[in-house]
């Protein structure tokens, strides 16, 4: 018998109300739209007037994004909290053109609404030790959690390096941002940008120590680098962009096998120790 769709959506409110770490479905204005390329977006939220203000985030997290407009997109969108500016109350997102649900979310235009379920994942990067050095290292749209990442270790009196990787210099996300806040070097395919080659090929991994790294992007890009810091003996977190229906841990779609059996990435994640998978066994 077919799981009833109201009894599925009866299930995540349950979820999302009883989990440990509070969650919130708000909508948020669309306050500004940046166009990177044909590809993606960056799009900043704020609070609608009179809205609560911005719950605590840690980075790592992701929102779930209703996607209205849409009738051929049925579930959720799960993006990645690229950036928090809690002064100015803002939130943004790194959006890239995948299907109709985000070319939907890519249409949007400042002052539409957006609903988000936030923040979700329970568990984010881990913030080094002062006296370890830190290498954030992502590829195409997985730089997005590193912003945020990055910013904070610098409000926390560390100065970030970040080993940013595409295909080509138009397709670098958000450079500028990066360099405004730490050491960033680049690797691009084609040569157009940085070394050429993959972010596994750069000669930073030669010339540099580092005792603790980050990692997003495309999964065979994540195992790469897992094993550059297999070799050299460096502790490294992935963030694990696995699909998901709901976030909460209610539909099982986001599943991962590791050392401890299967585990729900929206929950138990999205940020896992690569000791933990089993990637490298």
């Amino acid at each position: 018998m077919r799981f009833p769709f109201y009894d599925y959506l009866f299930l995540c409110k349950f979820v999302i109300k009883y989990s440990q770490m509070k969650k919130f479905v708000r909508d948020m204005l669309v306050s500004d739209k940046v166009k990177l390329n044909d590809n993606h977006v960056l799009i900043t939220l704020t609070n609608v007037p009179g809205g609560d203000v911005l719950p605590e985030m840690v980075p790592g997290q992701f929102v779930q994004v209703l996607v209205e407009g849409s009738p051929d997109t049925f579930l959720r969108r799960p993006i990645s909290i690229n950036d928090v500016d809690y002064e100015k109350q803002e939130l943004s997102l790194l959006i890239q053109k995948k299907g109709k649900g985000t070319e939907c979310l890519m249409s949007l235009s400042a002052g539409d609404k957006l609903n988000l379920v936030f923040p979700l994942g329970g568990r984010g990067f881990t913030f080094p030790a002062a006296d370890e050095r830190i290498l954030l290292v992502g590829g195409g749209v997985g730089v997005a959690p590193l912003l945020f990442f990055g910013r904070e270790l610098r409000r926390r009196g560390a100065v970030p390096t970040f080993l940013l990787g595409a295909k080509s210099a138009d397709m670098l996300l958000e450079r500028g941002k990066f360099e405004a806040i730490g050491n960033v070097y680049i690797t691009t395919e084609d040569g157009s940008a940085g070394e050429m080659g993959f972010v596994t090929q750069h000669s930073l991994f030669e010339k540099e120590t580092f005792q603790r790294m980050v990692v997003c992007g495309p999964a065979p890009m994540m195992k790469a680098v897992a094993g550059v810091a297999q070799k050299y003996g460096i502790e490294c977190e992935v963030s694990l962009e696995n699909m998901m229906a709901c976030g909460v841990g209610a539909c099982l779609c986001c599943v991962e096998k590791n050392t401890r059996g299967n585990v729900c990435v929206c929950q138990d994640g999205p940020v896992f120790n690569i000791n933990e998978l089993t990637w490298l066994n």
